[in-house]
């Protein structure tokens, strides 16, 4: 892999190829997609590397009294060998990225997973380099919505972050801000999602333009002469309740200029590298209190919690550095209409081949930069655009005054369960049915009140006074035919299956982003009243869940066209995608990992199986399906665990729940409802009213991939990353 390396004796500065590091036990490997130069630190950090041996002595007396002290325990000899080894060791730079997990170290299963995007920190660590060993607590996962550029100032926002919670703001402080670097900049946002009233003080125009814009109440010009006065005017005579000092100088103005603006007993956070003189009497009259931040926050300095992955009690230190990168990248999501705004920040974006040069700006200041970010040119993550549409707002049809239904296919189950409750609803109206036999057709016309019938397609696709279309054909042609009609630009609603694999789905999606049309699946279990009981009563009991689905489906007939590969290809597809779909619909979140495991098969096609199924947030759903089993006994048994409540559906007849150590029924009855009416009668609605799918499409899209990773995972014995 290749690493930005720098030499500590003469400073030098390149691009090498260096070996991957192997996964350590409670560690990470982490592709980098992204990394931010820290113009302030890294810049003093090389310029540190170039310098001479006395320039280094001159700037830094620790180190030269520990060498002195070497020298007289070792001897002269001795100790300029150790300084010289010490100084042709090579030094990583970088210290903020984001990336892809490609290896999960030993202990860390379950709590990390291959695939997943996170941010990363740690200097010597997060480098700038393609690929990253980073311990645990040095990671944090990064929300959808927040795109690698954002997420590679996760660091950069923890060392913000801390230097702010140590003012302990409140509500209506009055915090100002000197200096508007990164770090100045990211301490004054968080100040102001904190609720407390932002004032920037620098000497550039620009940055305090930036900072204006991203929500200061006030921004000051040091240039323009004693800021007391402004200060003052606003706080009410008071002065400021914190002052955040994120300058980077060897001069001790800022100091001054803090206790100058403080309000009595005030507090000074320190985390930019300045002078530190100050006039006691200042200071001493305002009983002004000084802390110095500690880089990212608890935990920061310290080899048990940092390499070794011990834990802080949170009841003890509540925002670790980790809980620091966590919250940092989490307010950058775009779900949130006051967020921890980045992008404007970014200055400069260098394809990582060229970090030579981007290090050149950097240190020489060729140019005004703020953000710098090293691209490494990672291709997009397994989420590929082509198997995930966006959500729609709009269906973009025009209100119709009824659902004019053209139905294909006319099976036992469309003639049990659909077209009976479709032919009672009052803004139905019957068109035409399409079978392959004319004679079936024919049957099913005067059985249901159809005005035509046909044995073409095409009756129903070129027939301009339909507006819906019902799939209900063998599996194999599901995703031609939903793609036929999204195509003639009529609104579907597909039997499950939507498809049998990729190319299909990615038929239907193509069909789907061309049309103004939209299409529903019949995974009618999200639609039953008891399933929505569930998913609401998880929903408040919030945190992490996990979902059992236990399914004692029984033997089909070994002539099942189900069974067959051209027209069924199995139950996995046609019957677990159901189960896979209310997992999703229960927990309410992304599904990121399938993996499953089946019992050895020696006649027919494989009907037991689990399977596990990983959710964005850290939910668990397991399906468990079986054909082995008695079908006098349940069919299908759902147990929603979280937040200390247990949830149970039985057979979509009764469900219970039990918290606090009670049990209650929440109904029962003789007559099970899977939701198929609920679900009929929210795709006609939809299409009368002209407004989008009644289930989010790009959740149908995920449900249905999910479920033909299962095959995947089957085929390959181990975990697919959606």
């Amino acid at each position: 892999m290749k690493q930005v390396v720098q030499s500590a004796r003469s400073g030098n500065l390149e691009l090498k190829e260096v070996p991957v590091d192997r996964v350590r036990p409670g560690n990470i490997l982490v592709r980098t997609r992204a990394s931010l130069i820290s113009a302030g630190t890294e810049r003093m950090v090389v310029q540190f590397a170039k310098k001479s041996l006395p320039a280094k002595a001159k700037e830094r007396p620790d180190l030269v009294k520990k060498v002195l002290d070497k020298a007289a325990r070792d001897g002269v000899s001795a100790t300029m060998r150790a300084v010289m080894a010490r100084l042709d060791e090579p030094l990583p730079l970088g210290y903020s990225a984001v990336g892809d997990v490609v290896e999960v170290g030993a202990g860390l299963e379950g709590k990390f997973q291959v695939g997943q995007r996170i941010a990363i920190a740690g200097a010597g660590l997060a480098n700038h380099a393609e690929l990253n060993n980073v311990p645990e607590n040095l990671c944090a996962l990064v929300p959808e919505d927040v795109n690698d550029e954002e997420a590679c100032f996760g660091t950069i926002g923890a060392v913000a972050m801390n230097a702010v919670r140590l003012l302990e703001p409140q509500l209506g402080d009055v915090i100002a801000v000197i200096g508007a670097g990164l770090v100045g900049q990211l301490a004054a946002q968080f100040a102001d999602l904190a609720g407390c009233r932002v004032v920037v003080l620098d000497y550039n125009p620009e940055r305090l333009k930036l900072a204006k814009y991203a929500g200061a109440e006030l921004t000051i010009n040091l240039g323009d002469g004693d800021p007391t006065a402004a200060i003052m005017n606003l706080s009410g005579g008071r002065g400021c309740d914190g002052i955040v000092i994120a300058a980077a100088t060897d001069s001790s103005a800022p100091f001054n200029t803090a206790a100058s603006i403080a309000r009595d007993k005030g507090t000074i956070s320190l985390v930019g590298m300045t002078g530190t003189e100050f006039e006691y009497r200042t200071f001493m009259k305002k009983e002004l209190s000084v802390v110095v931040a500690r880089s990212y926050g608890p935990g920061r300095y310290d080899l048990d919690y940092e390499s070794r992955n011990i834990k802080f009690p949170v009841g003890f230190v509540r925002w670790t550095e980790t809980r620091n990168l966590e919250e940092s990248v989490r307010l950058m999501s775009r779900c949130r209409d006051h967020r921890l705004q980045v992008e404007q920040m970014i200055t400069h974006k260098f394809p990582f081949a060229q970090a030579e040069r981007a290090y050149e700006l950097v240190t020489n200041n060729t140019e005004p930069h703020l953000g710098v970010i090293l691209e490494y040119g990672t291709k997009a993550r397994a989420k590929s655009p082509s198997l995930r549409i966006p959500a729609v707002t709009s269906s973009g049809k025009i209100r119709a005054e009824k659902c004019v239904l053209g139905v294909i296919g006319a099976g036992n189950f469309a003639r049990t369960v659909l077209l009976p409750r479709l032919r009672k609803m009052d803004n139905v109206e019957l068109h035409t049915l399409v079978t392959q036999r004319g004679i079936s057709a024919n049957y099913a016309k005067e059985k249901f009140g159809f005005r035509h019938a046909d044995t073409s397609e095409a009756a129903v696709f070129n027939n301009s006074d339909i507006n819906a279309v019902l799939i209900a054909t063998p599996h194999s042609n599901h995703a031609s035919l939903t793609a036929g009609a999204l195509n003639a630009g009529k609104n579907v609603l597909v039997e499950k299956p939507l498809a049998l694999d990729r190319t299909q789905l990615n038929t239907v999606i193509r069909a789907r982003q061309e049309s103004d049309a939209f299409f529903s699946v019949g995974f009618n279990r999200r639609f039953a009243p008891l399933a929505k009981q569930t998913r609401d009563r998880l929903a408040q009991a919030g945190g992490t869940k996990y979902v059992l689905l236990r399914v004692n489906a029984g033997r089909l007939p070994e002539d099942s066209w189900q069974n067959t590969p051209e027209e069924g290809k199995g139950r996995i597809l046609g019957e677990v995608c159901h189960f896979v779909d209310l997992a999703r619909y229960l927990i309410g979140d992304k599904i990121q990992k399938v993996q499953a495991a089946a019992t050895s098969v020696s006649q027919g096609v494989c009907e037991d199986l689990t399977v596990s199924l990983n959710f964005a947030e850290g939910s668990l759903a397991t399906v468990a399906y079986t054909a082995l089993g008695d079908t006098a006994y349940s069919k299908e048994m759902i147990e929603s665990f979280a937040g200390g409540t247990v949830i149970n559906i039985n057979d979509f007849r009764g469900l219970t729940v039990t918290t606090a150590g009670k049990t209650v029924k929440q109904g029962r009855s003789r007559m099970q409802d899977k939701g198929h009416s609920a679900e009929l009668k929210s795709f006609v609605e939809a299409v009368v009213a002209g407004s989008p799918a009644p289930v989010d499409e790009a959740e149908i899209v995920e449900s249905s991939f999910a479920t033909i990773a299962i095959l995947e995972s089957l085929q390959q014995g181990g975990p697919v990353i959606l």
